[in-house]
């Protein structure tokens, strides 16, 4: 975690006040000059004699912004809900109605999503309960973003599914050719593909997926949810089993 510069105030008032307890107690035994010595040579001098201060003031840091940043993706993953289920423009597959449903943030170009893929498409194989929401998170530069564009506009010749499959199988470099190529090997028309694809509706559809990730603080792929949990990085079928079974518990 990159520590920021607000850090450093908070380390020295914490000092201050340490040091001013110090000198407060020992008050009587030093002489004037010494209590009123410059502060900043007093830290200087007590850090090089206690370098460990620095060390458990940033640890102590560190876990109170930790513990308020989970506090806040956590209250925001419970009012995102809507978003997270039911936005219209995030492909859907497995049981549409199904009673659980499985969230996923991924990245065409993202190695560890291609490798949870198969895991996700045989979950919905082997468990009728289980609906997926697919929301399209490129963070792998433009390639990935046109993958997730051409992937978006597959949905208006209804092979979103196989497409969606076909590209997480693909080792291919994402250009748009590259892309085009998979998408007749699905059955996809590419002329038609390829006007849909400039749609700016698929713009808005990434930024607005990019503004959730961040709301919950999901910064990298794959990311799943279900219902109140969420679980950053790669799962294999067994940890997705793992996953579905926790949630329903509840039902």
């Amino acid at each position: 975690m990159r520590i920021e510069n607000t850090s450093t105030p908070v380390i020295l008032t914490a000092l201050v006040v340490l040091l001013s307890g110090c000198a407060t107690k020992g008050k009587e035994t030093k002489s004037a000059s010494v209590s009123q010595e410059p502060t900043d040579a007093v830290i200087e001098r007590y850090i090089r004699a206690h370098p460990e201060v620095i060390e458990q003031s940033l640890q102590g840091l560190l876990a109170k912004r930790e513990a308020e940043l989970k506090e806040r993706h956590k209250a925001a993953l419970a009012t995102k809900q809507n978003e997270l289920l039911h936005d219209p423009a995030s492909p859907v597959s497995g049981n549409p109605k199904g009673e659980i449903t499985l969230v996923e943030f991924y990245d065409y170009r993202c190695g560890f999503c291609k490798k949870a893929a198969s895991a996700v498409t045989e979950l919905q194989k082997q468990d009728s309960r289980v609906r997926v929401v697919y929301k399209d998170f490129p963070i792998l530069g433009e390639p990935s973003e046109l993958a997730a564009k051409a992937a978006l506009a597959s949905q208006a010749q209804g092979k979103h599914q196989a497409f969606h499959e076909a590209l997480l199988a693909s080792h291919a470099d994402m250009s748009k050719a590259a892309i085009l190529k998979i998408a007749v090997n699905v059955g996809l028309d590419p002329k038609r593909l390829e006007a849909d694809m400039a749609d700016p509706k698929w713009q808005a559809v990434i930024d607005k997926n990019r503004a959730l990730a961040r709301d919950l603080g999901i910064s990298g792929t794959p990311g799943f949810i279900v219902g109140d949990e969420l679980v950053r990085g790669w799962l294999d079928l067994k940890g997705l089993k793992e996953l579905i079974a926790r949630a329903g518990h509840g039902k």
